[in-house]
């Protein structure tokens, strides 16, 4: 496990189309499930213990989002050979152990991580309701692997501006986690 930090949000940058299985066994492309005020495309896989500390938090938050306008999708991109707590079967059972009410996703090539540039698990990546680019941080503060719960999210408090504003904040804390299991790396 190798600490990651996720860049700098490149403001603005269109979200690239994809299409990939979905734990309910369905192609899903990125028009199926943008929304209206915005969307969410969540890096995560099954065995990290950073997205196992928040996956709660993404599941309440991406709940209420949903409320608001704004749809999320959660992509495993994690070279399942040697990492086989990431497998798809796995994922079947990780989404529904934790009440997944949105697309669980297999980037089995890892081409749409690669598009993405995504480096670690968990990252966040939100989009306005004209799929550009706005939130790139953390959804909230972890301290020993434990969520500090202090009020809203970052990633709620940031997401629901986006949905008001079409812009996110300027200032935004990295998120950090388990780098994303390359294939020979």
């Amino acid at each position: 496990m190798t600490l990651t930090k996720t860049p700098i949000c490149d403001f603005g940058k269109k979200a690239d189309p994809f299409k990939l299985l979905s734990t309910d066994n369905k192609q899903i492309e990125l028009n199926n499930i943008k929304g209206e005020r915005g969307t969410l495309i969540m890096f995560i896989c099954n065995h990290c213990p950073y997205v196992k500390a928040v996956i709660k938090d993404i599941v309440d938050d991406c709940r209420e989002l949903e409320k608001i306008g704004i749809k999320s999708v959660a992509i495993c991109s994690n070279d399942v050979k040697n990492y086989p707590e990431d497998s798809f079967d796995n994922m079947i059972k990780f989404s529904k152990n934790n009440n997944f009410h949105f697309p669980y996703l297999i980037d089995e090539s890892q081409s749409v991580a690669k598009t993405y540039d995504a480096v670690c698990t968990p990252d966040f990546f939100g989009y306005n309701g004209k799929l550009e680019l706005q939130y790139r941080g953390r959804i909230r503060e972890l301290k020993d692997l434990k969520p500090i719960r202090d009020g809203e999210s970052d990633l709620f408090t940031a997401m629901k501006q986006i949905s008001e504003t079409g812009n996110g904040p300027k200032d935004q804390i990295p998120s950090m986690g388990c780098n994303i299991k390359w294939f020979n790396s």
